[in-house]
């Protein structure tokens, strides 16, 4: 009776002790690995050289040290911190014949994926709310979106979402993992790693269908009112110039909630079971390539930051 104890013991400690995840990464073949890691080295720099410049001319340039461009830099530097925690990880994995990531590594990098990717939610929510307030209640912007309430959304957008990911990473932390080691990703996230588990799930499932979607569904709902109020008052504008300004204001944060927005519910809201291969493109969209592209979208369709940067960069020349 106690031999059997104690080699049911000895086998419980056994699966409990991963001391090292293999992230698969997106292709097998090693040819593949040296273009991989030049493409995304180059999406990497073009991320952190287009968020910094975003966040140094809004800076800069006391015509921006509005509410809507002090959101954008939040934005940027939540861009800047998010593509680090997945990217640097991804390029040496690229040159390495053996990718692997410690299993401590593993839940910190899923830990600041979730933190840092529904602050980025969060902070898309505000910009929406700012658009809203400036287009339906124009007379009263100064005073609702003054700087002490923006201070505030700011803090909640970049506060709460670590709440969100430390309840899940904890629950991470209490399976066992004892069948397989082999994460089929190029990095450590959630859906992936509870199917290694080969223990019950039962409670982490329920906690990512019940508060995961609710965290993750909450700040779209609330994009979505700001822009059905929007797009009624703006139809009531009489001018088609009018109208113009008025959308021209919300294009550039419009692109970027369909790219976010429309990769991120194609991962998410799915069972964890169904959870393959094919979804890599989206995590992609919305991890990399999102965070290269909205300094793009938000400066290539707004007068005021072009002129911002043109005079930090007379400025530097002089």
């Amino acid at each position: 009776m106690c031999i059997t104890g104690s080699k049911s013991m000895e086998r419980v400690n056994q699966t409990k002790i991963v001391s090292e995840f293999i992230l698969l990464g997106l292709s097998p073949r090693p040819e593949d690995q040296k273009p991989l890691f030049i493409l995304f080295l180059t999406i990497y720099l073009a991320t952190l050289a287009g968020n910094l410049l975003i966040i140094l001319v809004i800076r800069s340039d006391p015509h921006l040290h509005t509410p809507m461009y002090f959101f954008l830099s939040f934005l940027s530097l939540t861009d800047i911190c998010f593509t680090t925690t997945i990217v640097p990880k991804m390029l040496v994995n690229f040159l390495s014949e053996k990718k692997t990531i410690s299993y401590a590594g593993c839940l910190t990098q899923m830990y600041f994926l979730y933190a840092l990717g529904n602050s980025d939610s969060c902070l898309l929510a505000v910009m929406a709310f700012d658009r809203y307030v400036a287009i339906c209640n124009p007379f009263h912007y100064v005073t609702i979106m003054n700087h002490h309430r923006c201070v505030l959304l700011v803090t909640f957008s970049c506060s709460f979402p670590h709440l969100h990911s430390l309840l899940h990473t904890l629950l991470l932390n209490l399976l066992t993992f004892c069948d397989s080691n082999v994460i089929h990703h190029f990095l450590c996230d959630l859906s992936p790693l509870i199917k290694l588990s080969c223990s019950s799930t039962f409670v982490n499932e329920i906690v990512i269908v019940t508060e995961g979607a609710l965290v993750l569904v909450t700040p779209f709902l609330c994009i979505a009112f700001s822009y059905i109020r929007i797009l009624i008052t703006v139809l009531k504008i009489p001018s088609a110039a009018g109208k113009r300004k008025a959308f021209s204001t919300c294009g550039s944060h419009l692109v970027v909630v369909t790219l976010f927005y429309g990769s991120i519910f194609y991962v998410y809201l799915q069972p964890v079971s169904t959870y393959t291969v094919k979804d890599h493109i989206a995590t992609i969209v919305y991890t990399v390539f999102s965070s290269m592209l909205n300094p793009f979208i938000y400066s290539l369709r707004n007068k005021d930051l072009k002129q911002g940067l043109r005079k930090l960069i007379s400025r530097r020349n002089i």
